[in-house]
């Protein structure tokens, strides 16, 4: 609904998109670049700041990127939120799996299967299907997006996207799902990336809008701001329900006693 309508009245094929969030699902962002490929031909991503994880998924479909010097994006490994002895966790899906597979080459050694059995039991019935899942849906979106737009120029368009959808997912290779890719890094991965700096008008305009997002984040209820360069938005706000306080409760009154008569 919010892509919807930010993007109602809009008559270019040309989109520039400001994106700064830190996340979200594959699958909702499956949908959103579904869309939006079916508006825009030529798409350009500016991340001001930060993209990650599913934001950077996002990115990838686009045409070019263009970052600051104090720009990122991140890894795009997939997470799954898991109730642990230990509290809820975001546990890498890869992770996951390669401990699966530790526990399987160590536990053929009876002294160390004690060690695993308190571990064993948190994998449930389809943990590990669904991890091996979710990697392999990250990578496939990402490289067919890569190969459809950011490098329909190239010779062999997919191989080119395989390799660097790969190395994104790659969670063994950075250690953490919260590790930065500046645009140095993300050049030396394969993806087009443009310098922000190179046209210092059009970086004011970019950041000037980050940094009046930014604020309206920081000093209201607002979580999402999607919105046009016509002022048509779509504003998502955080419900907050506050329980009215109880009234003090009256102290009860005792019954008077019966007044005493007196017999004819």
């Amino acid at each position: 609904m919010g892509s919807w309508r930010s993007s109602h009245g809009l008559t270019s094929d040309n989109l520039d998109l400001i994106l700064h969030s830190p996340g979200g699902s594959a699958e909702a962002t499956e949908a959103l670049v579904s869309y939006m490929r079916s508006k825009f031909v030529n798409v350009r991503v500016f991340i001001p700041h930060a993209a990650m994880s599913a934001a950077t998924m996002l990115a990838c479909s686009a045409d070019r990127i263009v970052m600051g010097k104090h720009s990122f994006l991140g890894p795009i490994d997939p997470q799954f939120i898991l109730d642990t002895a230990l509290g809820r966790q975001a546990v890498p899906a890869q992770a996951i799996l390669d401990q699966f597979m530790a526990a399987r080459q160590q536990c053929q050694d009876p002294k160390l299967l004690g060690a695993w059995v308190p571990i064993l039991p948190q994998y449930g019935p389809a943990l590990l299907i669904q991890s091996t899942h979710a990697l392999a849906l990250s990578k496939e979106l990402v490289s067919k997006w890569l190969a459809q737009y950011m490098f329909k120029q190239e010779k062999d368009p997919l191989q080119i996207a395989q390799t660097v959808a790969n190395s994104l997912a790659d969670h063994t290779a950075f250690k953490s799902h919260a590790r930065h890719i500046n645009r140095n890094q993300a050049r030396l991965l394969g993806l087009i990336v443009d310098d922000l700096e190179a046209d210092k008008k059009l970086q004011d305009l970019v950041l000037s809008v980050f940094h009046a997002a930014y604020h309206t984040f920081n000093a209201t209820p607002v979580t999402k701001i999607i919105e046009n360069h016509f002022g048509r938005a779509w504003v998502k706000l955080l419900r907050v329900v506050v329980a009215a306080p109880r009234p003090p409760e009256r102290p009860s009154t005792p019954e008077a006693p019966p007044t005493p008569t007196t017999p004819p």
